[in-house]
């Protein structure tokens, strides 16, 4: 049967298509909605047409906690991209069980469970019993007795950027070791005959061939830590203050804190619009560069 392959496909297909298109769908018709807590419990939301959008525009807060995302993105995505670069480098550098014993801690790191790793690093830096204040009074830095590094938004901000960039690492390193093994080992070789080092290699050789594998890591790691969630709210719930709310925490706090469902949806929205016309100049812009090569 020639249409066999795609029954087998369909259900699959069909699944997948509620479980993502469904909640989209479905957010993007309560944002243009007046859906609050008495519309959740009684039903009969009116439309409101694009006045959820203006109202989210409109307000100071909302591209305050825009140009934080923007930040908390970028800080990650760059920290990701060349520590992750810099681990498959060394892992192809490295002999064959040495290799192994990192992939492995590696792949480790990459399978726990984010609420787990969440509460690892809350308890590292616990003010009282936590190991990174012990070891820094340890070292002769008095100063960090009993601190307290969720009482301010710099430290927790950074504190999330460590704990996203550690767990983010494993995959794109992998990943790119992965693509770099494709590489020919002659062109390397060629290479070195001529003269080139280690740099050289790199920016001659492995990136030109792995551009593509180096954008679609790149893209995915926009896409992750863009939409990060339960790492701010398990550990500061977008506080102190409102120093780490991004917009998911924000669109989930007004929805949540205030039931405005229609704003927050809204708001969602919005956060998947930014983060397309990203994905979209991004892409735009590689592939002009793929012409112009």
């Amino acid at each position: 049967m020639v249409f066999w392959p795609y029954l087998l496909v369909a259900p699959t297909v069909l699944a997948s298509a509620y479980l993502l298109l469904y909640p989209l769908v479905r957010n993007a018709v309560i944002s243009v909605q007046h859906f609050r807590l008495g519309e959740l419990i009684r039903g009969g939301a009116a439309f409101v047409g694009l006045a959820n959008y203006r109202e989210a525009l409109a307000d100071p807060v909302f591209w305050a906690v825009v140009r934080r995302t923007l930040l908390f993105t970028a800080v990650n995505v760059v920290l990701i991209m060349v520590l992750s670069t810099a681990v498959a480098l060394l892992l192809s550098a490295l002999g064959k069980w040495l290799r192994l014993l990192v992939m492995g801690c590696l792949v480790l790191t990459w399978a726990t469970p984010i609420i787990a790793a969440t509460t690892v690093f809350q308890w590292l830096f616990q003010s009282r019993l936590g190991v990174v204040n012990w070891v820094l009074v340890q070292l002769g830095f008095e100063r960090f007795q009993d601190y307290t590094w969720f009482a301010h938004g710099t430290s927790t901000f950074g504190i999330l950027v460590a704990l996203i960039v550690w767990q983010s690492v494993p995959f794109a390193a992998l990943s790119l070791y992965s693509a770099m093994t494709t590489v020919p080992s002659e062109l390397y070789e060629s290479a070195k005959i001529d003269g080139a080092g280690a740099w050289r290699l790199f920016t001659s050789i492995t990136f030109p061939i792995l551009r593509p594998m180096f954008g679609l890591i790149l893209s995915l790691e926009v896409i992750w830590v863009f939409k990060s969630f339960v790492q701010i709210w398990a550990i500061s719930q977008g506080g102190p203050g409102d120093a780490t709310t991004t917009l998911p925490v924000y669109a989930f706090q007004i929805a949540q804190s205030l039931n405005k469902y229609d704003l927050g949806a809204a708001v969602s929205m919005i956060t998947v619009l930014l983060l397309v016309v990203v994905l979209l100049a991004y892409f735009r812009q590689m592939f002009r560069q793929e012409a112009e090569l």
